[in-house]
């Protein structure tokens, strides 16, 4: 299945971009007539049809809309401190988009490496995996966000607030992420979506006192298992692990 994405939408039509234009046109060899979908990137899908095939601005009529394409039961945020390697955070983006992701916000720490984000090249891979697993919303790109200030910003929240860190808290043990979640489900009323939010630290991991400041803020301490994992990996566990236990 062809998707494509537009932001430029006036109630009948829509248009596509130089980029989305030309990959229509040039490279699937799409005319005026053909039949194509659409997606807006807030959970819209669009069954359209072109009208004017100008491999520079593609013109589309909007035939019929689906809201809530290709969602998924939860909202999950991930906010996660970039790796030195930026290549392994742009993977992980891209397999945390595939799987389920709502938003992610990539967090500045006392141990990161990486102090500098391309949020453009970012951007476009959360778009491409979005098309690619068949998901009509691209996830949220927050800009770098210092730990500190994104825990405050998040005091108030009523999600679930997991915390991945690796240091021995002896009084304040760690569940798995898996009973987290299974027992943040079973307290919720019925019919109330599920909220998750976890972070992930930097390959320093968070400092003592980032991990103080989170459990000051409602979070909760979770573990992954007894293997040490890259940052990367640790994220997507986590994505999986909320993914696998809302599956039917």
């Amino acid at each position: 299945m062809e998707l494509f994405y537009s932001n430029s939408f006036d109630g009948q039509n829509c248009r596509l971009d130089s980029d989305e234009s030309g990959h229509c046109i040039r490279v699937l060899r799409h005319r005026n007539g053909d039949r194509v979908n659409v997606i807006d990137g807030l959970g819209t899908l669009y069954s359209c049809t072109i009208i004017d095939d100008s491999p520079k601005s593609v013109l589309l009529q909007i035939d019929s809309l689906q809201k809530g394409w290709g969602t998924h039961p939860y909202t999950l945020t991930m906010a996660v401190c970039p790796t030195k390697n930026i290549d392994r955070f742009e993977w992980f983006a891209e397999k945390a988009t595939e799987l389920g992701l709502d938003k992610l916000v990539p967090l500045l720490g006392h141990h990161s490496e990486r102090k500098v984000l391309k949020s453009d090249r970012l951007g476009r891979i959360l778009l491409s995996a979005s098309k690619q697993s068949l998901k009509a919303a691209v996830p949220v790109l927050e800009e770098l966000t210092p730990v500190a200030d994104y825990l405050r910003s998040q005091r108030d929240s009523r999600a679930l607030k997991m915390i991945a860190y690796c240091f021995e808290d002896e009084e304040h043990p760690r569940n798995s992420i898996r009973q987290s979640i299974c027992r943040y489900r079973q307290s919720l009323p019925a019919g109330e979506m599920p909220e998750y939010v976890v972070l992930i630290g930097p390959e320093g991991d968070f400092s003592p006192e980032e991990a103080a400041l989170a459990l000051e803020c409602g979070f909760v301490p979770v573990h992954l298992g007894a293997s040490r994992l890259r940052t990367e990996t640790a994220a997507l566990t986590a994505v999986e692990a909320v993914y696998l236990e809302h599956l039917d």
